[in-house]
This record gives structure tokens, C-alpha cells and sequence, in this order.
């Protein structure tokens, strides 16, 4: 059966999170759950915990998100949007101006990231398209879950984005030992916190990112 708990506000670690914004959470991990029926757009192993395992896990990262500094966040890798879509509806209220650019390559999964934020009336960019061939992007946040390796991510950031201010990421248990190998090679700060849905994971905000020379 499947877990159509909404999520609890506590769990999320916000403050006034409205009946509505949790129908607009609920709305999209049924409609996820509809769409994966057809193709791919979560394991089908997870679809049982999709609030907590999905939807909860993209929501904790708002902390890092909801800064008045921060206009527009950029999903690398979308897929089924994934923390973007989630983003985009705890900020839909709070910030209407807050955008989500998403790139995603597959036809099918863009046209379900279209479809559903129709349907929340959110505030999106969506791209067909590969992030490996973009050049001269800008954004405040470059985000991604479950897409690409970290050193990848931050190349990424390095070769395609002319302006940026943060990365937020998604490390699991060996998330320590990454970041430490990160550092041999690139400069910048960092904030932590622990995943709320996975113990042996955590959440990160780097910023002022450099590659180190040589």
C-alpha cells in the first residue's frame, strides 16, 4: 500500500508550511506514482515511502534555499524533479518570484516536469537539454540529487556557469570521505547538516568555489 501520509511539518524543519503547500507536495508524489507507471522516474522500489524517501529527503535542503539572497535555483539532471519540483512549492507562497531552471535531456521526463508544474502553477524554466553542453549559465543555487558524482558536479559548475553562488548536494555515507578528497583539488566553504530522512547521509551548501592551480 502506498505511504500517502502527508509529510509532517516537523520532520521538514520549517515554520508555516499551509494546508495547501502539503496538497501541493501531495498532489505531486501521486502524480509521480501515475507517471512511473509509464517510465522511470523514481526506483519502483521506493514508491511505498515516496513521501520520506523522495519528497521528504528533497524538502530538508529549504534551509539552505530560503535566504534572501537567493532568486533562482538551477536542477542539474532533473529527472522527475527532484529536489526542484519540491523546492519550487515550498517557495510557490513564501517567495512567488523564486524560480526553478531545470535541464533534463529526456523528452519524456521534461514533458512530466512541464505537466506538473502547469498544474502547481509554479515558477520554472524547463530545458531539453544536456548540461554538459550548456556554456555561460547563471543562477544563485546549482542543485542536484542522485544525478552525478560530486567532482563532476563541481566541473560542472567550473566549465558551464559563468556566475554562480551556491551548490547544494546530496552526500551519503561516504559523504565525509568525498568532501576530503574534494579539498585536494578545489578550494571553498562549506555547511553540513545530517540527511533528517537517512542517518548515515548529510546535506551540503558550498560555496566560494576554486580550483586549486595545478
Amino acid at each position: 500500500m502506498i505511504d500517502s501520509n502527508f509529510i509532517k511539518i516537523k520532520k521538514l524543519n520549517i515554520k508555516n508550511v499551509s494546508r495547501e503547500t502539503l496538497e501541493d507536495l501531495n498532489e505531486y508524489s501521486l502524480s509521480i506514482l501515475e507517471r512511473n507507471k509509464k517510465i522511470n522516474l523514481i526506483s519502483s522500489s521506493t514508491e511505498k515511502t515516496i513521501n520520506k524517501r523522495h519528497i521528504e529527503d528533497s524538502a530538508q535542503v529549504i534551509e539552505f534555499v530560503d535566504k534572501n539572497d537567493i532568486k533562482v535555483c538551477t536542477d542539474l539532471g532533473s529527472g522527475a524533479g527532484l529536489p526542484g519540483i519540491v523546492l519550487g512549492i515550498l517557495m510557490k507562497r513564501k517567495n512567488p518570484s523564486f524560480k526553478v531552471i531545470f535541464y533534463e535531456k529526456s523528452y519524456h521526463k521534461s514533458n512530466f516536469l512541464k505537466n506538473i508544474t502547469n498544474k502547481l502553477s509554479l515558477n520554472t524554466e524547463i530545458h531539453q537539454k544536456n548540461i554538459f553542453e550548456q556554456k555561460n549559465l547563471e543562477t544563485d543555487i546549482i542543485i542536484a540529487r542522485a544525478f552525478k558524482p560530486l567532482p563532476v558536479i563541481f566541473d560542472i559548475a567550473f566549465k558551464n556557469f559563468r556566475k554562480f553562488k551556491y551548490i547544494i548536494l546530496f552526500l551519503g555515507r561516504s559523504g565525509k570521505k568525498i568532501l576530503s578528497e574534494a579539498l585536494k583539488k578545489w578550494d571553498f566553504d562549506y555547511e553540513e547538516k545530517k540527511s533528517l530522512t537517512n542517518e548515515m547521509s548529510l546535506t551540503i551548501k558550498v560555496s566560494n568555489l576554486r580550483k586549486k592551480n595545478g
